[in-house]
């Protein structure tokens, strides 16, 4: 999932990450690889935000999805793992 601006900020301020700008060189090779998502970089690795299902107050909500781990200096692609960590996205206004 592609995020608005005001979602990847949103998101940075409730998950310690930072967000790959669309014109980072990585980008390409990581869409090609994962499919077209907004890319997060944290100390665990490579993770994306997929939606799931709106908060009880019916606010817009994503969990924190891991692509890949730290392997030294290197990330280590493995099968996608969701994480406990859910982002609230914003209203459905």
């Amino acid at each position: 999932m592609r995020l608005t601006s005001a979602e990847i900020e949103r998101t940075l301020n409730q998950f310690e990450a930072q967000a790959f700008p669309d014109n980072h060189p990585v980008v390409p090779q990581l869409r090609e690889l994962f499919g077209d998502h907004t890319f997060f970089l944290d100390r665990n690795g490579l993770n994306i935000v997929e939606p799931t299902e709106p908060t009880q107050a019916g606010a817009m909500a994503g969990k924190v999805v891991n692509l890949a781990d730290w392997n030294a200096n290197d990330l280590a692609p493995h099968e996608p793992q969701p994480t406990d960590v859910v982002i609230v996205l914003g209203s459905k206004h």
